[in-house]
């Protein structure tokens, strides 16, 4: 992969997204269109913007019994996309499943821990023992059910890769340096995503949010 950049589409007009996408194609590697976008676009707003001609990244983060994960992905063939998320906390069954329903050139990765969450946030929810922990107890199942590889924060991605050394790793929640975390609990710059081990970094508002969102992804560019 020449540009580990994929652009976070997650915008609410389909005209909007595709002139973004436009202006900054030459400087990101990959598009990706988050579970907004598909609810407000669906199969009519991938095939568009999937005509800009870059890689199209599904993350519609796929969480339920095996065989409605299975049936999703299947119903998701005639898009081709380059990568679909699904949860890891869904099991391994599911995570089975969907790797055997996927497309034949499409990666499937299982979310790991969200970076708008951290320790506190996931102990309110039963999980012990921390963000990292369970980063790492989740990217084990998925390897262990066939997964090309997971999504997780940049600061879990590096002891990640160092025991799955051929996985594949989408590093979202971002932030250049003196950039805002806004929601996001858990974010590194790309640079050191990079280094860590990241095979695709995941950039949004910092680029879809910027005065000149061009000026922007280059700077990003860049940095790697």
């Amino acid at each position: 992969m020449t540009n580990p950049i994929y652009l976070a589409l997650d915008l609410p007009r389909l005209d909007a997204a595709i002139a973004l996408a436009q202006k900054v194609r030459g400087h990101v590697g990959g598009l990706k269109l988050g579970l907004e976008f598909f609810c407000a676009h669906g199969h009519h707003g991938v095939h568009e913007v999937a005509k800009i001609g870059l890689p199209i990244f599904l993350d519609l983060k796929l969480h339920d019994i095996p065989n409605t994960v299975a049936a999703a992905m299947q119903s998701i063939h005639v898009l081709e996309p380059a990568i679909v998320t699904v949860h890891a906390s869904g099991g391994r069954a599911m995570m089975e499943d969907a790797k055997a329903a996927a497309g034949e050139n499409c990666k499937v990765v299982a979310v790991t821990v969200l970076t708008s969450l951290d320790d506190a946030d996931l102990l309110r929810t039963g999980v012990p023992g921390g963000a990292h922990d369970q980063c790492l107890r989740l990217a084990d199942l998925a390897q262990e059910a066939g997964l090309d590889g997971i999504v997780c924060s940049g600061q879990e991605v590096g002891a990640i890769h160092a025991r799955w050394k051929k996985g594949f790793f989408v590093v979202p929640g971002l932030r250049p340096e003196e950039g805002r975390s806004a929601d996001q609990k858990r974010t590194v710059t790309p640079r050191a995503a990079r280094d860590a081990g990241a095979s695709v970094l995941v950039i949004g508002r910092p680029i879809s949010r910027a005065e000149d969102p061009v000026m922007a992804a280059r700077a990003i560019e860049g940095t790697l």
